[in-house]
């Protein structure tokens, strides 16, 4: 028993003996193995650094404007295009507010309107009826420098809509009680319309830039009292002494030709007579240095509008094409200076821009924003800042590059649709401009070179020369305004005393 006992033992030393590895001279890694450090990942968000190419922008194709001339006088405009059975049909007057007498404001916008309101044999309702069953309703808007009345039809409709234009223009009735009534749906319109901060700055803006006299220096609508006064007899002088065929135009554009265009014009038209001829173009106002911030006083208003201009270019000025690149840099689009300074760097405003307006005469250059009412002063303050930061930062190339850009690629917009080229076609009648304006436009557009436009930034937009109109609460422009020494305060109330002004104390 022991004998085995003993045997056990030494087979089972034996074993463990077996096991053992052999003692080495190097020291052995015990250490679990390690995993391959991962590569450092690509930043996901770097694609953002460079934006996508553009794709090729679309040929530039713009409309052609063909014009006759009838026997008696009649301009005859006409811009075709076939793609649907659609034709506009439209009367352009060559005269519009600025005609207005002294003292009778709102006169050529009450008198165009007065056109639709009975014609021929048919009164306000009958007219209408007669141009709902043609399936349109027309439309009229009245400008400083011109009017207009028309419908958009289906091709078959052409010829039944200028019968009723033709009643329209040649036999309006000019009824007293549609008279009446129209008046008091005017009056009605201004106590709307001068409840809104931003219509009583522009009121005060046209006085301010142009003078109450100025023929451009007044609102087309007119005021309260001037429209009051207003009596049937100055409507019908207004018109017999402003239409007729030498200072009118037909304009149809869409579905039709020029050929067609004549036929009709001559058909419906040709026997028209009147003595009127084009009014010449309003002078030129000048443009004064400073001296008052003009103020609209509106007690609690959140906001303050704030509007500066001056009186800058007729149509067909050698400086247009500059200063409209040079006013677009300016505040002319989303990412221009102005407004990335109000809107986006300060947040004093939902957006500021800036525009001019070149019309038959020297027309305004206006640029306007509504800033909280705690940063009138500020947002005053960093607005001029922009106008003069024009001459000591110079506009860039890059700036100038992307306001031709977007002004030369926004053009096919105004011709979209023939009310839209019935309007264009009307816009270059009124400004006595040629056929060809539009292609010229562009062109000109293309041509100025940055010199050309900070010349004409450095001209039209010099700050000395830029009147302020405010339309805010009195106390917080008194306060925050008053330091700046842009001139001194003074309180306008168009709204109940129109063309009255005094001196803020």
């Amino acid at each position: 028993m022991r004998r085995l006992i003993t045997a056990l033992v030494t087979v089972s030393l034996a074993g463990c003996a077996s096991q053992q590895k052999p003692a080495t001279s190097e020291p052995q890694d015990t250490s679990a193995p390690q995993a391959p450090k991962p590569a450092t990942p690509a930043d996901a968000e770097a694609f953002r650094a460079t934006p996508p190419p553009p794709g090729k922008p679309p040929e530039l194709v713009l409309p052609t404007f063909q014009k006759a001339t009838l026997d008696n006088g009649l301009t005859v405009l006409v811009s075709t295009r076939r793609e649907l059975p659609l034709v506009f049909a439209g009367l352009t007057f060559a005269a519009g507010s600025a005609q207005d007498p002294v003292g009778k404001n709102g006169l050529a916008d009450l008198t165009y309107r007065m056109l639709l309101e009975g014609a021929g044999t048919r009164d306000t309702v009958a007219l209408d009826n007669a141009f709902a069953d043609l399936g349109v309703s027309p439309f009229q808007e009245v400008s400083p420098d011109g009017a207009q009345v028309g419908v958009r039809v289906l091709t078959r409709n052409v010829d039944a809509a200028l019968a009723l234009l033709a009643d329209v223009t040649l036999r309006p009735t000019f009824a007293p009680k549609a008279f009446e009534r129209r008046k008091k749906q005017q009056l009605a319109d201004l106590v709307r319309r001068l409840g809104q901060p931003t219509a009583l700055g522009q009121i005060v803006f046209l006085s301010s830039v142009f003078g109450n006299t100025h023929p451009y220096g007044h609102s087309s609508v007119g005021m309260p009292d001037s429209v009051q006064a207003l009596t049937l007899e100055d409507v019908q002088g207004f018109y017999k002494k402003h239409a007729g065929p030498a200072a009118a135009a037909l304009v149809l554009t869409g579905d039709i030709t020029l050929d067609e265009a004549v036929a009709f014009a001559k058909q419906h038209f040709g026997a028209w007579k009147a003595p009127a001829t084009p009014p010449p173009a309003p002078p030129a106002p000048p443009a004064p240095a400073r001296q008052f911030v003009h103020v609209v006083p509106k007690p609690g208003l959140d906001q303050t509008v704030m509007m500066l201009g001056r009186p800058a270019i007729a149509a067909g000025n050698p400086d247009e094409y500059s200063l409209e690149l040079a006013t677009t840099v300016f505040g002319g689009f989303f990412g221009s200076r102005l407004n990335m300074n109000l809107r986006e760097a300060k947040g004093y405003s939902y957006g500021a821009g800036a525009s001019t307006d070149p019309r038959l005469g020297v027309g305004p250059l206006t640029a306007y924003a509504s800033v909280r009412a705690d940063a009138t002063g500020p947002a005053l303050n960093e607005a001029m800042g922009e106008v003069t930061g024009l001459k000591s930062r110079p506009i860039t190339e890059k700036e100038l590059a992307a306001a031709r850009e977007g002004l030369i690629r926004a053009f096919p917009g105004a011709f979209e649709s023939v009310e839209g080229l019935g309007s264009s076609a009307s816009q270059l009648y009124r400004k006595r401009r040629p056929l060809d304006e539009f292609n010229r436009t562009v062109e000109g557009l293309r041509a100025a070179t940055a010199a050309d436009v900070q010349r004409a930034a450095e001209k039209y937009l010099d700050p000395a020369t830029l009147q302020i109109i405010l339309v805010g609460d009195p106390l917080v422009i008194q306060e925050q305004v008053s330091g700046l020494n842009l001139g001194k305060l003074m309180a306008v109330e168009p709204d109940t005393q129109p063309g009255s002004a005094s001196a803020q104390p």
